[in-house]
């Protein structure tokens, strides 16, 4: 299971493994406060893509689009991820004050299927 989690809020005991998933380090927040496994910086969209979304949501659907293809030229980038997501729960620590649209959200919907893809191919 993956969830999705600020790093502004406090880390719980039901937060499994904690990555930290944006370019940027999270303002204000230091790094003993997050408890986090690693940060994962090169899952994160491009400098260009991230700047050019800016948070805003009319342009969600095609800044997904986007990540995902960025993505999917780089699957070392998240397969620690996904290794973590199939052996238990991870949390993707964000910094973005939007809730429903910012890389980490993107992110978890692109590793969710990844790992659906997966569980469904035959052995």
């Amino acid at each position: 299971m993956i969830r999705v989690k600020r790093a502004y809020e406090p880390p719980g005991p039901g937060d499994g493994h904690r990555f930290l998933v944006d370019r940027l380090w999270p303002r204000g927040v230091k790094k003993e406060a997050l408890k986090i496994e690693a940060w994962i910086k090169q899952v994160a969209p491009s400098d260009s893509l991230r700047r050019w979304f800016g948070h805003d949501p009319a342009r969600w659907i095609e800044f997904r689009r986007r990540y995902f293809a960025e993505l999917d030229r780089q699957p070392l980038a998240w397969q620690p991820l996904m290794e973590a997501a199939s052996a238990g729960l991870v949390t993707l620590v964000y910094g973005a004050h939007d809730t429903e649209h910012n890389d980490a959200v993107a992110l978890k919907k692109y590793l969710e299927s990844r790992l659906k893809k997966r569980r469904s191919r035959p052995a």
